[in-house]
Formats: C-alpha cells, structure tokens, sequence
C-alpha cells in the first residue's frame, strides 16, 4: 500500500482501474463472441448458397424435417399454454381500468395490436430459447466433448453444413410457425374469457379486433418470428460448437445461450419497432 501512495496512486483510482479492466475485458469478450456468431452465420449461409447452384452439396431434407420436429414440434403445446394464459391475463388485466373510461368494448382492440405485434412472438421466442435453444447448444456441446466433431472433420465432412444448417433453419421455420400460433391462441383465449366471464359480445369483440388489427401487424410479427428464429439456432449452435471443459462446459454453454438468446431477440425486438416506427408502418 506505501508503494501505491508513493507512485500516486490511491485505493479510488486502483478500484476505477480494476472495474475499467473488467469492463474492458467484457466488452472484448463480447465483441470476440459476436464476430463468432457472425462467422458461423457467414459459413452457413455459404453452403445454403452452394446448395442452389448446379453442382453444390445440398442440404439435407431429413434432417431439417427431423429437427424441425425435434425443436418445433414437440414446442407447440407448451407455447400454446403461455401465450393461452398471457391472453387471459390480459383481458383480465384491462377490463378494470377500460371500466373506468366505459370502454370494456375496447378490449379486443387493445390486445390484437399488442399480441399480434409483440406479444406473440416474443412468447413464442422466449418459450422457443428454453425449449429448444437449450437443448442445441447441448446436444453439439456434448458432440465437441466427445469428440465427434473432430470426427467428422476427419472424414472431411463440414459440421455447419451437417449440424449448423439443419438446425438454424429448423429453427426459423420452427419459431415462424410457433409465433403465428402464439398469437392466434392469446387472440383466442382473450375472446373466449372476454365473452364468457368479462360480459363483453363476441360480435362487439370481433368487429373490435377486425377494425383495429391490419394485416401489416400480421406482417411484421411474422417476420420477427423469423428473425428471432434466427437469433436462437445460430447462437445456439455457436456456443455448442466453442465448448471446453467437458460436462461444466455444456452446461456453461446451454446457460449462456439462454441468456444470450433472450438478450438478443430483446435487443432484435427493439430495433425492428424502431424501425417500424420510423417507416409509419403502426
């Protein structure tokens, strides 16, 4: 500590060096892992690419069917539990203070923009990151581990095109499809509760949501499914794939592509309504 105080320097300005290295090192950390997950995306796209010109190595059907089972099918019924409830939440949530003003009615209007913009794919993609983007990440982690990966490579097989690809487009295809029925079953829980407890009429509460909701909040929700999708398998796949450690490592690696997952499709959320909002598309 005399040595410290001699050189000039205090306890103050060691504690700011200590928490600026640990910023620095996180944000580096950060940077290195993005440009991983963009790399990875780049060699992906590459053999998609390469799969559609004459001559390419095509992409297997069987596998993108069996992951697309694997990751959305088996998602459906607990998706559509979530975004079931989060449509009776909703409605019960807004009739108190929609009582208030006289406009119960209004109901309808309020929840079909905020699901079919929103609220259904982010369900969807949440849902979708603890079912299936956890289970990626450990199923190529535990390749890594014993490694397979270096298995194939030796027998000259590409692992994005065998293991990445199937699964990042079983993913978007997956979370497509997961979002759209996200929606549909909060917009359908919402009605069945809003007329049979909230005293709201199904013709009030149809015409509501038919005036209020246009196609391009359809749209939009779809193609942030989409994206999310995206968002899920490819990071997924590259925290598989950069796994040490052993067993510690995968699970490591599937508790870092939960949160890494929501992080981004949060982030990926925000700059689409952005977006969006600049374009006057709401």
């Amino acid at each position: 500590m005399g040595d410290i105080h001699r050189k000039g320097f205090n306890v103050r300005d060691m504690f700011m060096f200590r928490v600026l290295d640990s910023a620095g090192a996180l944000a580096f950390d950060s940077l290195d892992h993005i440009g991983g997950v963009l790399r990875l995306l780049g060699e992906m796209l590459r053999w998609i690419v390469r799969s559609f010109l004459p001559g390419g190595n095509r992409i297997g059907r069987a596998a993108i069917v069996s992951q697309i089972v694997r990751v959305g099918v088996r998602s459906v019924t607990i998706v559509s539990l979530v975004s079931g409830s989060v449509g009776l939440i909703l409605a019960f949530q807004l009739a108190p203070p929609l009582d208030e003003f006289g406009k119960r009615d209004l109901i309808a209007n309020i929840i079909g923009v905020a699901v079919t913009r929103e609220l259904g794919p982010l369900i969807g993609a949440i849902v979708l990151t603890g079912f299936a983007g956890a289970s990626i990440a450990a199923e190529i982690g535990s390749m890594v581990v014993a490694e397979e990966i270096e298995a194939l490579e030796a027998h000259a097989l590409d692992p994005v095109r065998f293991l990445v690809v199937p699964r990042v487009l079983a993913s978007i295809v997956s979370m497509t499809v997961l979002g759209t029925l996200s929606t549909f079953t909060s917009l359908a829980a919402a009605a069945v509760i809003s007329s049979l407890a909230l005293g709201v009429p199904w013709e009030s509460y149809k015409s509501g949501m038919l005036d209020q909701v246009k196609f391009v909040d359809f749209t939009t929700g779809v193609v942030k499914s989409a994206v999310f999708g995206l968002l899920i398998g490819i990071i997924a796949c590259a925290n598989g794939l950069k796994v040490t450690g052993g067993a510690a490592g995968v699970g490591k690696a599937t508790t870092s592509t939960v949160v890494q997952c929501v992080v981004a499709i949060v982030f990926a959320d925000l700059i689409f309504t952005a977006v969006f909002y600049a374009l006057k598309l709401f």
